[in-house]
């Protein structure tokens, strides 16, 4: 007799499944996608993709023209509304008041407290009809004996032209080149702890030719002329150069000391220490004639001048100029100009 078949249950173990074909599973899905690549308007797809990224592309180009025009536009509208709102406070300025201009910070040619800014400033004050005075307000460690000698000149030029007074208040600091500019005022104000003096001249540097020697650095200078390489922080100093910067450096203190006693008159109480470079506090100042009294600039507007109005005369940088060192571009001129820069005697 023939004997019955019988079927194993799946997965009993005894005759498992064929194992699924793999390679024609892979041959079907190429089919497919050559199906689908093969059918009729694919080119049609892949195109409009193209065309819609770049249409994307050049809305998102577009968008960023279209902020940077409207940022210059913003940027020329203030410059346009500051000028104007400018005209209108000049147009104001007729009523009597308090003209004040700042000093402040280093008193050096391109700085904020140069010649050039703060004479162009008084001589706008000076001009307005409603200004009762000039305040010098000051908050500076010193600078250039050249600036601050310039706009020293230009105060006793104005003085006189306009017979109006120019009185001199101190913030924080009033030392050396600063000291040289407020001496030419009819008067000084300070704060009991301004600091005040400082009437003395510098040339400062750094010597490098030991340490050359000790790390076998040769220094290479060729000059026309046996001076010509005078105050090289790489090159030793001579006796006779020592001496000329010297004389140098005590003429210029000399023709310091000589606008002090000029400007201050029989209010200074000179003492051998008064030109030594010491600097004192604002009452000292004070006491030694260096200063007239203690008072703020609102004081000297309101009990000074009778004008309690003050209006602002400085010239600063406008948005432009601000702008631009913001982003750098100053940054790199000053560097230019201090690989360029020799050493320059300082009030300060």
């Amino acid at each position: 007799m023939t004997e019955p078949t019988r079927t194993e249950p799946a997965g009993s173990g005894m005759n498992p499944p064929p194992a699924p074909d793999l390679w024609a599973q892979n041959a079907t899905k190429k089919e497919a996608l050559k199906a689908a690549s093969g059918a009729p308007g694919w080119e049609r797809e892949v195109i409009e993709k193209i065309v819609l990224g770049t249409l994307a592309e050049q809305r998102a180009a577009r968008r960023w023209r279209n902020f940077w025009r409207l940022t210059w536009i913003a940027v020329v509208a203030l410059v346009i509304w500051m000028a104007i709102s400018r005209d209108m406070t000049a147009a104001s300025k007729s009523a009597p008041h308090t003209a004040v201009v700042d000093v402040k910070g280093e008193i050096a040619a391109g700085a904020e407290a140069s010649a050039e800014f703060v004479v162009a400033a008084m001589r706008s004050a000076f001009e307005d009809s409603g200004s009762q005075a000039v305040v010098l307000l000051i908050n500076s460690p010193g600078g250039s004996p050249v600036q601050a000698g310039i706009i020293n000149d230009e105060i006793h030029r104005l003085k006189a032209k306009y017979n109006k007074p120019v009185y001199a208040v101190v913030e924080e600091t009033c030392a050396s080149a600063a000291y040289y500019i407020a001496a030419a005022a009819d008067g000084i104000y300070v704060d009991k702890a301004s600091i005040v003096g400082s009437i003395g001249v510098l040339m400062d540097g750094f010597g490098f030719t030991g340490t050359m020697e000790k790390l076998g650095v040769e220094r290479r200078l060729l000059t026309a002329g046996e001076n010509k390489g005078f105050l090289d922080p790489f090159s030793p100093q001579t006796e006779g150069q020592r001496v000329y910067a010297q004389q140098m450096l005590d003429q210029i203190h000399q023709q310091f000391i000589t606008v002090v006693k000029q400007g201050r008159g029989d209010r200074l109480k000179a003492t051998p220490e008064t030109f030594s470079g010491l600097f004192w506090t604002g009452q000292q100042a004070v006491e030694m004639g260096l200063a007239d009294q203690l008072g703020s600039l609102d004081y000297v507007a309101r009990e000074v001048v009778k004008a309690e109005d003050v209006i602002d005369y400085t010239r600063r940088d406008n948005v432009a100029e601000r702008l631009a060192k913001k982003f750098g571009a100053a940054v790199g001129m000053g560097a230019i100009k201090g690989l360029a820069a020799v050493q320059l005697p300082q009030l300060r």
